[in-house]
């Protein structure tokens, strides 16, 4: 099945329905387990005399909650074993000349790599990637984490084993903070490609923004999906949330599987994926019970 987003537990979808060596590209976003529950609140606001801010001019607002959407990220102790098995499945599904991109954060990115190890063997680790942004929180008491961590996998433990364009990466060029200055005169793009890439996170009031708490920038994916895999190829994302692997295949021409359980995920999916004129199909999957 492709360009097919299956609602429920991506273990058994995965068990179920995917075969041996059948994806070329995964890109995984799995819960970071913060141990909190990852909220986004949509506001809008109009002027009001009784306003509870004040902006330009000394003009008063009215806060009024749009929407908010959220979902548990607290997998405790068991965040390990809940990891390996899908991991597992991930290794199984991937095809010889495929890679494995994991996105994590500082929290976690210690425990996940070796588990990939075991997953996949130590020496077919390719890469960590920092995506570095700008925004935010500012904490007082240590420095303000502004990285995620991208570990790459291949399924092949032979270096010249998988799909990697690097024409293509030689080709990609993206901006630095404060215009890329480098005390050189030189840019981010003029001294080549990376394993620090730098992108800001989704903009609150940008035109790519879905509301969903935990949605990654379409730039990022990007990247990816067009270094690793082909025009044609198929990506798979079973931790889907708002759509952006799938947005970013319908736009570069790859065929695609998202998966997730999270009916404000569903929602958010169907409205973003319809833009495009590429059908895609929404499957509600029941397991078989013996």
């Amino acid at each position: 099945m492709e360009n097919a987003v299956y609602i429920g537990d991506n273990l058994e979808i995965l068990r179920a329905e995917l075969e041996d060596a059948s994806v070329d590209l995964i890109y995984i976003d799995p819960p970071f387990n913060t141990r909190k529950s990852q909220t986004h609140t949509r506001i809008k606001t109009h002027r009001s005399a009784e306003g509870d801010r004040v902006g330009y001019l000394g003009q008063t607002y009215q806060t009024v909650k749009v929407s908010t959407k959220s979902y548990d990220d607290d997998y405790g102790d068991e965040y390990a074993l809940f990891l390996t098995e899908r991991l597992q499945e991930a290794h199984r599904v991937l095809a010889d000349h495929g890679l494995l991109y994991f996105h994590i954060d500082y929290r976690e990115v210690h425990y996940c790599r070796l588990i990939l190890d075991q997953i996949f063997g130590r020496e077919c680790f390719r890469n960590e990637i920092i995506w570095a942004y700008d925004y935010g929180g500012r904490p007082k008491t240590r420095w303000p984490a502004k990285h995620d961590n991208i570990l790459v996998y291949s399924k092949s433990s032979d270096p010249g084993g998988y799909y990697f364009d690097r024409e293509r990466a030689a080709n990609q060029s993206y901006p630095a903070p404060n215009g890329g200055d480098k005390g050189d005169g030189k840019t981010v793009a003029e001294i080549g490609p990376s394993d620090v890439w730098w992108h800001t996170i989704v903009p609150t009031n940008g035109q790519e923004r879905t509301g969903y708490p935990t949605q990654k920038p379409l730039g990022i994916l990007n990247r990816i999906v067009e270094t690793s895999s082909k025009p044609g190829g198929l990506v798979l994302d079973f931790f889907a949330g708002s759509g952006t692997t799938g947005e970013s295949c319908l736009l570069l021409g790859r065929k695609f599987i998202l998966m997730d359980n999270n009916p404000q995920a569903e929602a958010v999916m169907h409205k973003r994926l319809a833009k495009y004129s590429t059908p895609v199909r929404f499957i509600q999957f029941q397991p078989e019970r013996a």
